[in-house]
Parts: C-alpha cells; sequence; structure tokens
C-alpha cells in the first residue's frame, strides 16, 4: 500500500501592505516560517494564487482592485513546499493577457506547476497530473469569473461550465488514480456554499472528482467527508471544501473571519489492487497576525 499527504490551503493574496513590509523584512519567507513545516512535510502542497506576477509593466487603474506582486514571492511559495497552484479566479486577468502569460512564465521559472489559465490554446488542451510516489492525481481550476476584465482569446481562462468540466474530468478519469477540482465560487464572506456550489461539487462527485477545493468567499465554509458513488460505480470518500479561506492577506481589524485560514491534510492511500482513496483528513487551522511584535508586520501562524 502507497500512503501519501495532500496540504491544501485557499487564497493566497499579497496587498499592497504586505508586499512593504516584506520588503523591509528582505523578503516574504518571515511571513510564514510558523507554518512552513506543516505544508513542507506534505507529498503534495497546493494552494489559489490569487494575484499575478505582471513585472514592471503592470498599470494600476483608478478605482480597481488589481493585484501584482513582486516574482520573489513565488520563489517563497516554491521555498514553503507549494507544488501546485490554481491560477484560474476572479483575479487572473488583473494585468491581461500579457500579465496572465507573465505569472505562467514566473511559475514555470520557479518550478510551480499550475493549472486553470494558459499561454495557448494547445496549453489549454494539456491536462495538469502530478505523480506522488506513484499516485497519478489529476488537478483542474476553473473559476466563476474575471471581475468583468474581458478575456480575449477563451482558452486563456478556465470558466466554470458544467460540460467542460464534466468533459475534463472523464478525460482524465481513465489516466489518473485521483481527481481534485479547484473551484473559484460562490459569494465573497458567506460562512456556508450555496446551492448552486453544493450542486455542482455533488455533480462533480458523481463524474467521478475526490475533492472540491474552493475559494474565493475569503472566509471558512465547513469541511465534509463523505461517501459516493459515482457514476462509474465507484464508492470512495469525497471532499468538499467549498472555501478554505484566506491563508495569506490583509484586513481590516474587524474583519476577524477574513484572517482566518486553515491547511487542509488528506491522507490519501492506493492500495495492491489499485484503489485510491482518502483514509483520513485533518486540518491545521491559521491565523493571520497583523501586527507580529510591531506595526505592519504580518505572520500567518498556526490557530491552536
Amino acid at each position: 500500500m502507497t500512503t501519501i499527504t495532500i496540504a491544501a490551503v485557499g487564497d493566497l493574496l499579497m496587498k499592497k501592505k504586505m508586499i512593504a513590509s516584506a520588503a523591509r523584512e528582505g523578503g516574504f519567507d518571515p511571513i510564514f516560517s510558523k507554518v512552513k513545516p506543516y505544508l513542507q512535510k506534505a507529498d503534495l502542497t497546493i494552494g489559489n494564487l490569487e494575484t499575478t506576477f505582471s513585472g514592471k509593466d503592470f498599470r494600476e487603474e483608478p478605482g480597481k482592485l488589481l493585484f501584482n506582486t513582486p516574482d520573489e514571492f513565488a520563489a517563497t511559495l516554491r521555498n514553503l513546499g507549494f507544488d501546485v497552484v490554481g491560477t484560474a479566479n476572479n483575479h487572473c486577468m488583473d494585468g491581461k493577457q500579457s500579465g496572465l502569460k507573465r505569472t505562467l512564465d514566473v511559475l514555470d521559472r520557479h518550478g510551480l506547476r499550475h493549472t486553470g489559465t494558459y499561454r495557448s490554446a494547445q496549453e489549454a488542451h494539456q491536462k495538469l497530473i502530478f505523480n506522488v510516489k506513484g499516485i497519478n492525481i489529476g488537478i483542474l481550476a476553473y473559476t466563476k469569473g474575471t471581475n468583468g476584465i474581458s478575456v480575449p482569446e477563451p482558452w486563456l481562462v478556465n470558466r466554470i461550465n458544467h460540460q467542460k468540466i464534466i468533459a475534463d474530468v472523464r478525460s482524465l478519469k481513465s489516466r489518473t488514480d485521483f481527481i481534485i477540482a479547484c473551484l473559484h465560487f460562490g459569494k465573497e464572506f458567506r460562512t456556508y456554499p450555496d446551492r448552486n456550489q453544493i450542486r455542482l461539487m455533488q455533480l462533480l462527485f458523481k463524474q467521478g472528482v475526490n475533492v472540491v477545493l474552493g475559494a474565493h468567499p475569503h472566509v471558512l465554509h465547513p469541511i465534509r467527508m463523505f461517501k459516493v458513488k459515482d457514476f462509474d460505480g465507484v464508492i470512495r470518500n469525497r471532499v468538499a471544501a467549498s472555501s478554505l479561506g484566506n491563508f495569506v492577506s490583509t484586513e481590516l481589524p474587524r474583519h476577524t473571519a477574513r484572517l482566518r485560514g486553515t491547511i487542509l491534510m488528506l491522507k490519501v492511500t492506493k492500495n495492491a489492487k489499485g484503489t485510491t482513496d482518502v483514509l483520513k483528513m485533518s486540518n491545521v487551522p491559521t491565523r493571520i497576525l497583523q501586527n507580529a511584535g510591531k506595526k505592519n508586520v504580518y505572520r500567518v501562524v498556526p490557530d491552536r
């Protein structure tokens, strides 16, 4: 039997105050020193990259919340143990098409795999399959929208489209042991999934998806694991995590719920018959400290 551990976190948001603070501290690494051991010990670590690496050509627009982060943040993510980031979210077009493509170039340069946005139609057809100790894990990512920013080519960003997602899952089933779907959906700051989110997750589990990792609400939702028989008659434990909350962000102090997240830990096994399933689920609650020791110093810490 092969056993692996998957660690997953929610939104990786980098706002101006934290970027400025990191510059004063000589980099982003100190922010994450207390949670690094949890991320590094997993065999596969995944998060939602809710920013861009658009470079110096990035343009601010009055009245719009647009994200751009120094390339050094990608090095920090790799150093923390991240293997994969989902890039399909409502901020992925903040740097327009050129920023989206540059973001993927920066991720490649730092050895971070990615899915959900693409540089070409050909790349969009290639599915991300991550081999972990002989277990093939397919990872998909989709977003509800792009904050009204136009997407000039449909293949640039995976949008939530039920038919497309079903086709993608079916194409992965024969080539993988386990499928994770990252969905950027739901309502911001709502603490539980709405009816549409629940229906979509149920649809995906019926298609054979093992785990749904959700982002966008910026607050934690309840995480559930239950058995579902898919359309192929296979009964497996399915994990519904419709929002893992903010892993890193800056927020107004009164918005305490937005300063909390979790590191979801999944123990996944593949037995001698080739059956792969989630054996156990646990989590490490996290909290963002915004004045850690002194003003405007940020730390992500275990909240235990």
